[in-house]
């Protein structure tokens, strides 16, 4: 159902599945899937309270698989773990905690979940035998991956997360490993900037849409001491929902170092949303699109040129109001 007063993406997954699958000591009645589900109103989100041994959880897991069909499987931490052994789905997988056994090991004895149950369960004990069954689960993780599968696949990584850090393993078997700014939760910030844009890669995908493209001179983003221009961000996100945004930059010859530069500036203002979205090129006008936000356009690019900083689109304001009235064309 369609709330006006939290941000929402109604066009987002419609009339797909999207199944959850929780972290450790949490469940399917988390916030995240309400979270989940309010941003993607017309989306049915999935989630059920995987059992504490993980071999019985990842049974269940494949059981409704098997019964519901999902269209996008999203795990976090623990979750995250098992989801990338679901093969054969489209799969995000948010700071995966891959070495589960060794991440529970400090949290030995009696433990509470963080949230409620169906079957009322409040507590649980972490044994040494409950550790090395989690140990031996992921000894098969990334068992089942071909060419094929790496498409299928994104890994989402807090760049402040302190308790999973397993970037470095995810990208040894997967291309797409992203970073973002944050912590290990599934927070409102993470989920609305980082998350919602790789989700909707994924919809286009399944769907063949096909976006009009913007592309953004890396000079229009950035003042002259390279911070962010004013209203960028805002612009930025409101792009993001209609079109294609690639950032676009000059690779000189003889300065190797500013492709570094700019790669890292990007991460760093940009994250997630810009990954794999950066185009290298002194041609300008050889890049087929839609439209080019530009300080210095190139007269021969062959969409729609926009001058930022010229007295028509002297701010980020100004073409913000230009892409509203457009509604997405």
């Amino acid at each position: 159902m369609e709330n006006p007063y939290i941000k929402q993406y109604p066009d987002l997954m419609s009339g797909k599945k999207v199944m959850y699958v929780h972290g450790f000591m949490s469940s399917a009645q988390s916030g995240t899937v309400k979270l989940l589900q309010d941003c993607m109103p017309n989306a049915q989100v999935i989630a059920e309270d995987l059992p504490l041994h993980p071999e019985e959880a990842m049974q269940l897991l494949k059981n409704l698989c098997d019964t519901e069909k999902p269209d996008l499987i999203i795990g976090s931490s623990m979750g995250g773990m098992f989801t990338e052994m679901l093969y054969g789905y489209d799969r995000i997988l948010t700071n995966p905690a891959f070495r589960m056994g060794d991440t529970m090991s400090s949290s030995t004895g009696k433990q509470v979940f963080q949230n409620p149950r169906k079957d009322g369960v409040q507590e649980f004990m972490v044994t040494k035998g409950l550790i090395k069954e989690y140990k031996d689960i992921t000894e098969h993780c990334f068992e089942g991956i071909n060419e094929e599968e790496k498409q299928h696949v994104y890994g989402l990584f807090g760049d402040h997360d302190p308790i999973v850090h397993t970037y470095d393993l995810f990208l040894e078997h997967y291309p797409h490993a992203i970073k973002f700014h944050g912590e290990h939760r599934l927070i409102d910030k993470v989920v609305h900037h980082y998350l919602i844009p790789v989700i909707r890669w994924i919809d286009d995908k399944q769907n063949g849409k096909e976006r009009p493209i913007v592309y953004i001179a890396y000079d229009a983003l950035h003042d002259a001491f390279d911070n962010a221009t004013s209203s960028m961000h805002k612009a930025y996100e409101m792009l993001l929902e209609y079109y294609q945004v690639y950032i676009v930059a000059s690779a000189p010859t003889n300065q190797h170092d500013y492709i570094t530069k700019v790669q890292t500036w990007v991460e760093d203002y940009l994250s997630a949303p810009a990954f794999n979205h950066i185009i290298f090129t002194n041609q300008k006008n050889l890049l087929y699109g839609d439209y080019m936000i530009d300080p210095l356009p190139d007269d021969n690019f062959m969409g729609t040129n926009i001058q930022y900083g010229s007295d028509e689109f002297k701010t980020w304001e100004e073409i913000i109001t230009f892409f509203e009235r457009l509604g997405g064309q």
